[in-house]
């Protein structure tokens, strides 16, 4: 099975992805970014992959922190999830 989950907690935020290669295109996002989350709907959709993204962070001072830590988690998450 070709998942992951993978935490990242920083000052700034705290992210959790839930990935599933072999899904079926549902996402389950709460990042409070909605441009974000739509973006982040579109590739689980069409990928056809499973994607769960819980994140918060100083959304009150600038989404830079959020975005970026979501990005870098992700990544991890597909690296695990392909695996060697």
């Amino acid at each position: 099975m070709r998942q992951a989950e993978v935490t990242r907690n920083t000052k700034e935020t705290q992210i959790r992805v839930k990935l599933d290669l072999d899904g079926k295109g549902v996402a389950k996002l709460s990042t409070g970014l909605p441009f974000l989350e739509h973006m982040l709907d579109q590739v689980a959709r069409h990928g056809m992959l499973d994607l769960e993204i819980e994140a918060r962070g100083d959304l009150h001072i600038d989404p830079h922190h959020t975005v970026e830590d979501i990005g870098i988690t992700l990544g991890q998450a597909v690296a695990k999830a392909i695996g060697d």
